[in-house]
């Protein structure tokens, strides 16, 4: 439950991927009703993850599909944000919302925060409406938004209901594939980032 975060470390679980998770329960969905009344309500789970922080590279929160307190709380314990999205003009306009949220959430918590990528989900090419929402992102957004696009996909689909990740129950299906090709995608982006802010340092060293 997200108000027990403060003892993370001993309620995360090693599973098979070779990943620490750390699930939740029945409970999580009142929380949000709990928070409400807590002092520095929207920063519970930051705190949470300031005591395992240093143990990894990286940490994903997955939110829920909706701007609660929950995701605020996320919002305001992580660097970045990836958003997922399927090319469908009601998530469109959602996105809107979100990204006001975000900046919200960035002037007055987290000034750190930024949006990493937008991920186009669940894309079927023979759709149209798939095409026409994938060029009003790009348009719009420009390379924020990722090349790499995660399609509709069974084998994606059922993996849950086997209680596996995708690319543990079929590593060669197209959508395993895609995931691993936006995971290259990320750690490029992260590598150039970095070489691009150390390249004024670089440039100002004495020969």
């Amino acid at each position: 439950m997200l108000l027990g975060l403060g003892d993370a470390a001993h309620i995360r679980v090693r599973v098979e991927a070779g990943y620490d998770l750390i699930p939740a329960n029945r409970e999580l969905a009142g929380a949000e009703i709990e928070l409400v009344n807590l002092p520095h309500r929207e920063g519970r789970l930051r705190a949470a993850f300031e005591r395992i922080g240093g143990d990894y590279d990286f940490i994903l929160i997955d939110c829920p599909p909706s701007l609660s307190l929950l995701t605020v709380n996320a919002f305001a314990a992580a660097e970045q944000v990836l958003i997922p999205m399927q090319c469908e003009y009601y998530a469109l306009e959602g996105l809107s919302a979100l990204t006001a949220t975000i900046e919200q959430v960035r002037d007055a918590v987290n000034p750190s925060l930024r949006i990493e990528g937008i991920l186009r989900t669940m894309y079927d090419p023979r759709n149209n409406l798939s095409s026409e929402v994938s060029a009003q992102l790009l348009e719009h957004f420009g390379d924020t938004v990722f090349r790499t696009v995660i399609p509709r996909n069974v084998r994606l689909a059922e993996a849950p209901s086997f209680g596996r990740p995708a690319l543990l129950h079929d590593k060669d299906s197209r959508g395993a594939l895609a995931y691993l090709a936006l995971a290259g995608e990320m750690i490029r982006r992260e590598e150039e980032a970095t070489a691009a802010a150390a390249a004024p340092a670089t440039a100002e060293m004495p020969q």
